[in-house]
């Protein structure tokens, strides 16, 4: 297995003191509500081992908040798992049904932790490409490529790193696919409360039939700014999840206990979080204007904290080799695109640059980005 590109390109940003739009994670501070609730319930002694399906009130309040956003009613106590982070929910999900042999379908670009899941469980990994422009999944292609092996399908929106976003008509026509086959889904849903101009997130949890076959992965890493709590949960129909909880209990077996509660406590005076996507909207907007003069040009954003830039008006060189020149010559980091594909990209002219940073990273950013 590689070293993720993620991890390559913030250790390059590091070495050289380069502003770091790579690694999607904000610079801000968060909530000092959310820290303090943590210090309580350390003080309270709530620093044992949390219950393996994670604490009982934060269960609760995702089933509420799946309710209410979603009209999809959890079982708090059998359909809900916390996870330490959304990529152990992912791998976890995947060690749990993939087995020698098994096909799994992924869109590319797509995140890098997909993929080496798959493969260190014995699976074999099936390309469906985006389509340019918008980074659409052509479904006609989908249906070709299922074969009586394909065990999984996984599914990402808002997408990272392209921005895009999946349509109610997408997961109508995953749902359809999927119909009376013994196909497993993955709806990576980290973003879910980070979609711009006034267009709608549809959770797979949404669709009767399809959920009930599906794996929702959601992250309080993006939605509370903190990523570094590596705090995420992952919901399917019962059946489901008591193999995902077989497998989870020895990767894991239990996620961070005082963060837990300070969690609950949060969310419970703040349920409402739709506010984040016109926070971050702002974001992207403002690193968007104060780019319009430069040589970059802007590939639209529709969701998540990642903008795309293609470069193709600056240089003919690689990607690759054109984020290390940012880096190290311009004190900017970014990260490029062809990583997110299985075969080596030619002619890959587009950069991923993350906006969850202070105004003022971003304005500092975008004077760089303008004089190149």
């Amino acid at each position: 297995m590689k070293t993720s590109v993620f991890a390559v390109m913030s250790q390059m940003a590091a070495d050289y003191d380069a502003i770091n739009l790579s690694q999607g994670f904000p610079d801000f501070e968060i909530s000092g509500e959310l820290i303090d609730r943590v210090n309580y319930h350390m003080k309270q002694g709530r620093n044992q081992y949390a219950p393996m399906k994670g604490v009982p009130g934060l269960r609760d309040i995702i089933q509420k908040l799946y309710l209410m956003n979603h009209n999809a009613d959890y079982d708090s106590e059998d359909e809900i798992t916390i996870t330490a982070g959304a990529t152990q929910a992912l791998y976890t999900a995947i060690s749990a049904f993939v087995r020698e042999g098994d096909e799994v379908i992924i869109f590319e670009p797509a995140y890098d932790a997909y993929a080496p899941a798959v493969q260190m469980n014995g699976g074999v990994v099936k390309y469906s490409r985006l389509k340019e422009p918008g980074f659409y999944i052509d479904w006609d292609e989908v249906a070709k490529i299922i074969s009586h092996d394909t065990r999984m399908i996984i599914v990402n929106s808002p997408h990272n790193p392209t921005g895009a976003i999946l349509s109610e008509q997408d997961m109508l026509q995953l749902q359809k696919l999927v119909k009376e086959k013994d196909i497993v889904v993955i709806s990576d849903e980290v973003y879910e409360h980070l979609v711009f101009d006034g267009q709608e997130h549809h959770s797979a949890a949404r669709f009767k039939e399809l959920a009930g076959k599906t794996f929702v992965i959601g992250s309080f890493g993006k939605t509370l700014h903190a990523t570094g709590w590596k705090t995420g949960y992952a919901l399917a129909p019962a059946p489901l999840m008591k193999e995902f909880r077989k497998m989870h209990q020895f990767v894991v077996f239990a996620v961070n206990t005082p963060v837990q509660y300070a969690i609950t406590d949060y969310l419970k005076k703040h349920p409402e979080l739709k506010g984040l996507a016109g926070f971050y909207q702002e974001k992207r907007d403002y690193f968007v204007n104060h780019i319009q003069d430069s040589r970059f040009k802007v590939i639209p954003s529709r969701g998540t904290y990642f903008q795309l830039l293609d470069y193709s008006e600056i240089t003919r060189k690689d990607d690759q080799t054109f984020t290390e020149e940012l880096i190290q010559n311009h004190g900017i980091a970014a990260i490029p695109l062809s990583p997110f594909y299985h075969e080596k990209q030619e002619n890959m002219n587009i950069l991923r640059f993350c906006f969850a940073k202070k105004q003022e990273t971003i304005k500092k950013a975008a004077e760089v980005l303008c004089r190149i």
